[in-house]
């Protein structure tokens, strides 16, 4: 597989262009990291508290679709660190109730349906939030819940409410085999 990939990076021109641009943006700021340096800039004028919300001049000038897959750029410039903590913070808790739904979901098939869900949710998040502060190359994958778009939105928000509904019956013991065997077998109803 390395050696396949390496080939593949070194047998297309414009894949080494972009892993050179990866490697050093500023170098390639005109070009091909044009979005990665703007979205750096935009994280960098934000400072701790931002320039006070909407009140950002990446996103008006410079950030090319600064709506969708730098929407964490725009927060970061106009919320700044504070904002850009509170995001992380959100998906955070996120995590937290999501597994702990998932966990103690009433079968086998809700916890592995409840992982799989919140684990591609806090994915996506992860993936768009090291884009933007320039940690993995450009993919174009938009932020949950934040970004503009119509599909993604209504994607995670099913996933989020299949989540809802695994956690609706969690923890419940009338609704577990192996309990309702065991209380059998003590007499208890």
């Amino acid at each position: 597989m390395v050696v396949g990939g390496t080939l593949a990076i070194l047998l297309a021109p414009f894949r080494m262009q972009r892993m050179m641009a990866f490697m050093d943006p500023f170098k390639y700021a005109d070009d091909e990291a044009y979005q990665v340096v703007q979205s750096l800039y935009a994280i960098g004028s934000g400072g701790v508290l931002g320039e006070g919300f909407a009140k950002g001049h990446q996103k008006l000038f410079y950030l090319p679709y600064p709506y969708s897959d730098f929407i964490f750029s725009v927060v970061g410039e106009e919320l700044g660190l504070v904002g850009t903590l509170a995001v992380v913070i959100a998906f955070g808790l996120l995590l937290w109730r999501g597994a702990r739904a998932a966990v103690m979901a009433p079968d086998r098939f809700g916890m592995l349906l409840g992982i799989g869900l919140i684990t591609g949710i806090i994915v996506q998040a992860l993936f768009n939030i090291s884009v933007v502060i320039s940690i993995l190359p450009a993919k174009g994958i938009p932020l949950p819940f934040i970004s503009y778009g119509g599909s993604s939105v209504v994607v995670t928000l099913i996933g989020v409410g299949i989540l809802l509904s695994i956690s609706r019956f969690a923890g419940s013991v009338e609704d577990q085999p192996e309990r309702r065997v065991a209380k059998r077998r003590s007499g208890k109803k």
